[in-house]
């Protein structure tokens, strides 16, 4: 609800661009704390994670301006991340293809490397939503509200019983009732966080809380789609393409899982 935290000698601090760089170490910590425990050498995180962060921002920022390229007047405005604006499947594309360079580069556990990872990113991508908030940006449809309302966030008897109302200088139309997506997804992932740290202590095979992953992002994903307001949905079939990447993601994942679980069977057999 505050783009700009605060400002000193003309220079703006923008909550978007801190909540990213929280989320960021909150990920660096937890990933360090993951591959001592998998016996994974931390220097080898450590260079893979700067290089996916590097590649899921760039991702992340070119599938934005691709789908909103109403909000791009010039070349800055390209660059302008602080602002607000990325989306969620193009950072994590851009940050597959750095872990998974990182991964052949150092020689690296595939899955125990895809756990460790998911977990981290659960989290910083929660802590990320915050900055959605705070920029407005990924906002959601108007919500059944009666009139406009100062900017805030406002109780309701109708699912999911709150709403946003943002101000004038966030990405999302001011002064206008709005489901609160951001925050949705901000809940859902700190449930996916600690569903996945559950999992985690108890894997039955690497590669598994990759898999629940998928499945769980996935479907929460598909579901919030239902109440956004950023992404029209596609013709003839009536879904976003954030939900059809969503429905990928969840047919993946129960094949993956099928798959690494035969392996590991396979392996014990042996």
């Amino acid at each position: 609800m505050y783009p700009v935290l605060f400002e000193i000698f003309g220079i703006k601090v923008y909550t978007y661009g801190l909540m990213v760089a929280l989320g960021a170490l909150v990920a660096y910590w937890l990933l360090l704390k993951l591959a001592k425990r998998e016996g994974v050498n931390p220097n080898h995180v450590e260079n893979t994670l700067m290089l996916a962060l590097l590649l899921g921002i760039v991702g992340g920022r070119i599938s934005y301006v691709v789908e909103h390229p109403e909000q791009v007047a010039g070349f800055k405005d390209i660059l302008a991340i602080w602002n607000g604006g990325m989306t969620f499947f193009g950072g994590f594309i851009g940050g597959v293809v750095g872990v998974l360079f990182g991964i052949f580069k150092y020689r690296m556990p595939v899955w125990k490397s895809g756990d460790m990872a998911v977990v981290a990113l659960s989290i910083a991508h929660a802590v990320g939503r915050l900055g959605c908030t705070s920029a407005g940006c990924c906002y959601g449809r108007p919500f059944p509200a009666d009139g406009a309302s100062a900017p805030g966030v406002y109780l309701s008897d109708r699912f999911p019983f709150f709403y946003l109302v943002f101000p004038p200088g966030a990405v999302a139309p001011p002064y206008m009732p709005l489901y609160p997506t951001q925050l949705m997804e901000f809940l859902g992932l700190i449930l996916i966080f600690a569903l996945l740290l559950l999992a985690y202590r108890k894997k039955p095979f690497d590669g598994f809380v990759f898999s629940l992953y998928m499945f769980l992002y996935g479907t929460l994903r598909f579901s919030l789609e239902f109440f956004r307001g950023v992404t029209p949905p596609l013709p003839v079939v009536g879904i976003t393409w954030n939900q059809v990447i969503a429905l990928i993601m969840i047919v993946l994942s129960v094949f993956l899982s099928l798959k690494l679980f035969k392996e590991a069977k396979r392996e014990k057999v042996a």
